[in-house]
């Protein structure tokens, strides 16, 4: 199975590269399934019902979203009407939503999409990732339940994304670090088949600090003193993620490439 997931959409500059871009990614490499991290995709803050809508018309066929899953208050209502839309596992019992799905590409093949929040550095004190995860990868075992799986860490620090890595090393496809916004790289195979990055980047303005215009983020740097809201740069964007094949009878990765398309950064993906 040929599978791309891009990371954090950041506001209207990422948007317009998913609409431009994704299309004919998705021809061109002939992807079987699409996950794309949406979290930041309305005005930098959560993503609402139409962004959504916008971001599946253009190729998605999963959207995950994060620790501002629910800044937008309409996506309390409309991820319960949207099942491609996939909320942290761990974000809150009492949250609308599934934390996991299955879903069917093209040919019948099920992949399993699931999302954890981390604990170390967030704001909010997250129930436990490792045992959120471990449930549902009991449940839903490669090479048997699903021919596929992607887990998406939503979390700040790098340590603790290697340590869920190496967790889910053998139990899932891909295992990719979201909401820092900038793409490392060690994009690998892990020992037990998985494929790993630690962090996808964001589809977003590079020329920015970490997707927001620069102005207001070097000042609150330099003086310390906040004068404006923050607000996403919107110079043309780069689309960032990890491209995985895989071995539809185990589930392991076969291959994997860092993707970088369009904007600033250097090009990369599975033809590069």
């Amino acid at each position: 199975m040929k599978i791309l997931f891009l990371g954090d959409v950041m506001g209207r500059a990422g948007r317009t590269a998913i609409a431009e871009h994704l299309p004919k990614l998705r021809a061109d490499w002939r992807l079987d399934f699409v996950v794309v991290n949406g979290e930041n995709a309305t005005s930098g803050m959560g993503l609402s019902g139409d962004h959504a809508k916008l971001i599946l018309n253009a190729g998605a066929d999963v959207i995950t979203l994060g620790d501002h899953a629910f800044d937008q208050k309409d996506m309390l209502s409309f991820i319960e009407t949207e099942p491609r839309i996939i909320r942290p596992l761990n974000f809150s019992k009492a949250a609308p939503g599934a934390g996991a799905r299955v879903f069917t590409d093209a040919r019948g093949r099920k992949i399993l999409v699931a999302q954890a929040l981390g604990q170390v550095f967030m704001k909010r004190p997250f129930d436990d990732p490792f045992s959120a995860l471990d449930g549902v990868l009991k449940q839903y075992p490669m090479g048997g339940a699903v021919q596929a799986s992607l887990v998406d860490i939503h979390c700040e620090a790098t340590s603790e994304k290697m340590a869920v890595g190496h967790y889910c090393d053998g139990r899932a496809s891909i295992v990719v670090g979201t909401h820092t916004h900038v793409p490392t790289a060690d994009a690998m195979i892990l020992p037990g088949g998985t494929a790993y990055q630690s962090d996808a980047g964001m589809c977003g303005d590079y020329n920015s600090v970490i997707g927001m215009d620069k102005a207001e983020p070097l000042r609150r740097f330099i003086t310390g003193m906040p004068k404006a809201r923050f607000s996403p740069a919107n110079e043309p964007a780069t689309l960032s993620g990890l491209y995985v094949e895989t071995d539809d009878k185990t589930g392991r990765a076969a291959k994997v490439a860092m993707v970088r398309q369009g904007g600033r950064l250097a090009q990369a993906g599975p033809d590069a």
